[in-house]
């Protein structure tokens, strides 16, 4: 691993070890090139399709596209293989899976909704891995009828009234002085910060997801 991003931070010797090539939307084309990659990783959500078609241009691409646990674990065991780890890679899968399928069946699930932003307020619709753990975690989504990541108006909130309101740690950084700003809108819900990481990193952080999802709940 020669190049990751400003946001890599797992594992923590990361960024010790590997060049910081820029952001998942600004890459740092002469740096890259400096590092002459034998393959690039890169995702369809996170990055942009203009830098990927350029480093396309030059170097081998592999692109992920995932809106779920499946797709997740697919996207683990290919990387696997392709870097030539791909036993590793098949026990992280297994372990993974087996994680989420030790979840117990929670009936009926509880109204939910998980934001992402602040001003204006933006959640986690249906299409989008969020909405895929916050099933797996027993929630329904509130706003499951609307796609991807919509603006909500604290009207539209209130009117949904779910009973959990999961505020995310990243990628915007909600705190404990927004607590009360959501409970003021649905008082009858429990509002908490959630880490995000577990509920949208689709990588080896899924290896805690299925234990901290039951504590949730």
């Amino acid at each position: 691993m020669v190049g990751v991003t400003k946001f890599c931070i797992h594992p923590a010797q990361a960024r010790n070890q590997a060049a910081v090539i820029g952001g998942t939307k600004n890459f740092d084309f002469e740096k890259i090139a400096a590092l002459k990659p034998d393959l690039i990783i890169g995702n369809k959500e996170e990055n942009y399709q203009p830098g990927i078609e350029q480093l396309a241009a030059n170097y081998p691409v592999w692109l992920s596209d995932i809106s779920n646990l499946p797709e997740a674990l697919d996207m683990i065991r290919r990387v696997g293989f392709i870097a030539g780890a791909k036993d590793k890679a098949e026990a992280m899968a297994t372990e993974i899976n087996a994680s989420f399928a030790a979840l117990a069946e929670l009936e009926p699930k509880v109204p939910a909704e998980y934001f992402i932003w602040k001003q204006p307020y933006m959640a986690a619709a249906s299409g989008t891995f969020i909405d895929d753990m916050l099933q797996r975690a027993g929630f329904a989504n509130v706003f499951a009828g609307l796609s991807r990541y919509p603006e909500i108006t604290p009207e539209q909130l209130a009117a949904a009234a779910p009973q959990r309101i999961f505020l995310s740690s990243e990628p915007y950084p909600f705190g404990e002085k927004h607590l009360a700003e959501f409970q003021a809108i649905c008082p009858g819900a429990r509002v908490e910060i959630v880490d995000g990481e577990l509920f949208s990193w689709y990588g080896s952080r899924l290896q805690k997801s299925a234990a901290y999802f039951s504590q949730l709940r």
